[in-house]
């Protein structure tokens, strides 16, 4: 065989190829476009972040409103679903202030941005992430919201990853891009290290205190902060993705319990006491639980034999109890009113 001869027959398996490629993904693509059977019932309509007694989360289900934002009554989440025509990848709401984070594909890379949304879902604001989107809270008056975004690496499981925290204040705009800036006080005395990392806000109602998740030297700590002073201070260690109780007085998180593992446990901590006891579910929980009220928490876990999907299910704070799905195909839940 002449080398023109191999070199057609090279460009025909390479083209043979891609062709095969590219129908394999778009057989997927068309796959998860198409509603999951038995599923809730999900049609366009009106979402605003000032609905009482509303329970709004994205739609991570097939069909056309896949990653939309949507509500249901908070009495019956299992319900059909009012779809909005804003999407994200992460997103919460308090006192009619909404973060949406957003990944759109690009020529070159994906597109992650920070939207800041009124009650109606418009747009007030958008910024640039430095990566893929990951946490995001708003705080209880809505003034202040943050979010996290991995900057490489695609879990906290894996062996080298940094994450990026950046707050808001939706009166003034003022942008803190990196609580890295912050100044650090662990057992009372000042730390700098190269290889802080932060991620997992939640906002107390003083508009100034917020919690969050400091990683460094293979550990990770539970840290109490201020907006004002540009501080935090450690309080607990083995501590992930807090989440402050309305009564302000407990924090649910998630506990690694198995060391160089992807396992946690979720658990709760007495802020007085830094007692801390875990709860009734015990698969292992990778999100930043939501408060639903005092006494329940809710968390999204993995569809079982499904891929990209979640369900969002619910479990009693005080240990007690077993864990309920809320409601299928869902992610980043949050009680509105």
């Amino acid at each position: 065989m002449t080398l023109s001869r191999r070199l057609l027959v090279l460009a025909a398996a390479v083209l043979l190829l891609a062709g095969l490629a590219i129908t394999l993904v778009l057989r997927g693509a068309s796959r998860a476009d198409q509603p999951k059977a038995g599923g809730p019932e999900v049609g366009a309509g009106r979402v605003t972040l000032t609905q009482q007694d509303t329970l709004a989360f994205l739609n991570v289900g097939g069909g056309p409103h896949r990653g939309a934002l949507v509500s249901v009554p908070a009495q019956a989440p299992e319900g059909g679903r009012a779809a909005s025509e804003l999407t994200c990848q992460r997103f919460h709401a308090a006192a009619g202030t909404g973060v949406c984070l957003r990944s759109t594909p690009g020529a070159l890379a994906q597109d992650n941005r920070a939207l800041i949304v009124d009650a109606e879902l418009r747009t007030r604001r958008g910024f640039p992430l430095a990566g893929t989107p990951s946490r995001a809270r708003v705080s209880p008056s809505g003034r202040f919201a943050a979010w996290t975004v991995f900057v490489s690496g695609e879990s906290y499981g894996s062996a080298f990853f940094s994450t990026r925290t950046a707050i808001v204040d939706t009166r003034t705009w003022e942008l803190v891009p990196s609580l890295e800036e912050f100044a650090i006080l662990m057992d009372g005395k000042e730390y700098r290290a190269a290889d802080v990392n932060f991620w997992g806000v939640t906002f107390s109602k003083d508009d100034d205190t917020f919690y969050a998740t400091l990683a460094t030297a293979g550990q990770t700590h539970l840290v109490k902060g201020s907006i004002s002073r540009r501080t935090v201070t450690t309080l607990a260690q083995n501590v992930e993705c807090p989440s402050l109780s309305p009564d302000e007085t407990r924090i649910a998180y998630k506990k690694r319990v198995q060391r160089g593992a992807s396992l946690w446990r979720e658990h709760v901590m007495d802020l007085a006491t830094l007692r801390e006891h875990p709860l009734a579910e015990k698969r292992s929980v990778d999100d930043q639980a939501a408060w639903l009220d005092d006494r329940t928490l809710a968390y999204a876990l993995p569809t079982e034999g499904v891929v990209d999907s979640t369900d969002l299910w619910t479990v009693p704070a005080d240990g007690n109890g077993t864990p309920r799905l809320l409601t299928p195909s869902a992610s980043s839940p949050a009680r509105l009113g």
